[in-house]
């Protein structure tokens, strides 16, 4: 098999791990899959998201490399990824590069291969780009360790929120041993740091805000990416439901609010119906429950500000700095207000829409 076919069948492979929520596939017409537009370190670039080794032992149950589902196998070595990777970057403008693998015997024997390829591509070849280098359960220390010399950022996918539901779809992980321990691991070592879990029936919304929430305040983690579960044939859950994937998106709202608006968990409990989000966007859920009044826009702090749809951080700190009182709706929008969603919330020059809840 030479090295494109092995780049194919990995690639593909690899598709599963998130390197964002709004990524889209580059066509780059060279018969080869695998390349991303993703932001890396606040810069979009073109990313090369790959597995070393498709071959595994472990039986998750949702999994297309899983023991249990027949698929084509491939590896590389460490030499041929390097070359093939080296071609991307000075032909094709391809400037990061997301390394992971199945675990196929013991998780350090892969994780040696991985990191001769980083260390090649640093060291050799002076690539001074990004590294995403993902790290598979059950990995040592020191191999975390050297892994975290040479890589721009570092994840372990948690997969669930839970132990519970995580003994539901694998056998073979353990969620304190394997998972958090190593996320532990790369937060003391690294800091910057991902992870990723599966959206699906077995969770409650509320199980994985409280998981992520937790990720942010002890492990400093920079995101947490959000899977709707998809069934793939040949798996044991290849005839279960597909998540929504406006819950997923719903998600990805909530975890905006919490990352960027310092909402806190115990906003969402109050909006949560036996623990599962409303169907709508959560910001405007949460104002259409809490208030219960127009907001005067030219005397709100900034805490009543970025509780109001259609205004974010950026928008309420102008507000709260202009000079010049806000008298129309057109001097909300310049400042970067998003005036529609507003305008059932607040007052303007002593004008206001009805609310939500009075219509």
């Amino acid at each position: 098999m030479n090295v494109l076919e092995k780049a194919n069948i990995l690639s593909k492979a690899g598709k599963y791990d998130s390197c964002g929520p709004e990524m889209c596939e580059v066509n780059v017409n060279q018969g080869l899959c695998g390349i991303y537009h993703a932001k890396a370190e606040h810069e979009t670039c073109r990313i090369f998201k790959t597995l070393m080794d498709n071959n595994c032992s472990f039986d998750c149950k949702y999994c297309s490399n899983s023991n249990s589902c027949t698929k084509k196998k491939a590896k590389y070595e460490p030499k041929e990824l390097v070359t093939l990777f080296n071609y991307l970057h000075t032909k094709l403008d391809v400037n990061g590069l997301f390394i992971s693998s199945a675990v196929s015997g013991a998780p350090d024997k892969i994780t040696d291969k991985m990191i001769d390829v980083v260390k090649t591509l640093r060291v050799k070849h002076r690539f001074k780009g990004y590294i995403h280098f993902k790290v598979l359960p059950g990995t040592s220390y020191d191999k975390v360790k050297e892994a975290a010399e040479y890589s721009s950022r570092m994840s372990i996918n948690i997969e669930s929120p839970t132990k519970s539901v995580l003994s539901e779809l694998s056998s073979c992980k353990d969620y304190k041993n394997d998972l958090l321990k190593r996320q532990t691991w790369i937060a003391k070592l690294k800091g910057n740091q991902a992870t990723q879990m599966i959206i699906n029936e077995m969770s409650t919304d509320k199980d994985v805000i409280k998981r992520t929430d937790w990720g942010y305040s002890n492990l400093k983690l920079k995101r947490v990416y959000y899977s709707a579960f998809r069934p793939v044939k040949g798996t044991p859950l290849e005839n279960a439901k597909a998540e929504s994937l406006s819950r997923q998106n719903r998600l990805y709202n909530v975890d905006f609010l919490m990352r960027c608006y310092k909402f806190k968990v115990k906003e969402f409990n109050a909006i949560m119906d036996e623990g599962m989000l409303p169907k709508q966007d959560p910001k405007m859920a949460l104002a259409m429950q809490n208030l219960d009044s127009h907001v005067d826009i030219n005397e709100a702090s900034y805490e009543e500000l970025i509780r109001i749809p259609g205004i974010g951080p950026r928008t309420a700190v102008k507000i709260i700095h202009k000079k010049e009182k806000i008298t129309r709706y057109e001097q909300l929008h310049k400042l970067g207000g998003w005036v529609k969603r507003a305008k059932p919330f607040i007052e303007v020059g002593g004008k206001r829409q009805k609310m939500l809840c009075e219509f």
